[in-house]
């Protein structure tokens, strides 16, 4: 018996839709950074790029449990002497809800370049509307 390997030519791709309306965002992220990562496929192998493409709708619906909004803070530095910033989750929340869940995946995925490419396949909306609709992806329930 040999252990199978996965390569690229044996990956079938599927789109997810998740609407995040109400979701928590922790549990939401840990679930889509699954997927991206093709962990819940029987072929998966840890490096080869096995997950599917998912797009998330409704990210300003998310939510945050406990005292996250105001406790959780969120830091970036400009690279300049005295330039780091910092920002409350809520705040961030509710003026780029996208990055708040991208952030949250991306530090769910490999830190390398099989997990920048696994991060280009999440597709993060806002609103209801998304242009992914000629790839029919199927709802995803969380």
């Amino acid at each position: 018996m040999k252990t199978f390997s996965a390569k690229e030519s044996d990956v079938k791709r599927e789109w997810y839709l998740v609407d995040a309306r109400g979701k928590v965002l922790g549990r939401l992220a840990s679930e889509i950074a699954r997927r991206l990562r093709g962990k819940h496929k029987p072929i998966y192998t840890p490096h080869v790029d096995t997950g599917d493409f998912v797009v998330v709708v409704n990210v300003d619906k998310l939510s945050l449990t406990g005292k996250k909004p105001t406790d959780k803070i969120y830091y970036r530095h400009s690279g300049y002497p005295g330039g780091l910033t910092s920002t409350p989750a809520g705040k961030m929340l509710k003026e780029s809800p996208e990055r708040i869940l991208h952030l949250a995946v991306k530090g769910m995925l490999p830190k390398n370049s099989l997990g920048r490419k696994m991060l280009k396949k999440l597709k993060i909306y806002k609103g209801e509307e998304h242009p992914h609709r000629a790839q029919e992806p199927q709802t995803l329930e969380l």
